[in-house]
């Protein structure tokens, strides 16, 4: 897979916003940058598939990739706060 610059300057901006947007609806998480951008990228792959798996749409662009990786990073941090629990 080639990623040109722009390609990652999305990824990373879109991470961010991502992983900023789902930090503020579980709240109790300090990520920073970095680990904001990490959950909104690992979010955008997760809120894909799940997305896909249960065919939902949300559109396409810059602004349903946002909501798929926002959706995405909201089940990252559940799952680790549940796992933190335990």
């Amino acid at each position: 897979m080639d990623v040109d610059g722009q390609s990652l300057l999305v990824l990373i901006v879109v991470g961010l916003i991502a992983g900023w947007l789902a930090n503020k609806v579980v709240g109790g998480f300090g990520l920073g940058l970095i680990g904001s951008i990490a959950v909104g990228i690992i979010g955008a792959v997760i809120g894909t598939w799940l997305l896909g798996v249960m065919q939902i749409s949300v559109g396409v662009g810059l602004v349903a990739l946002i909501i798929k990786a926002t959706i995405g990073a909201i089940v990252l941090l559940l799952a680790v706060a549940v796992v933190r629990r335990v």
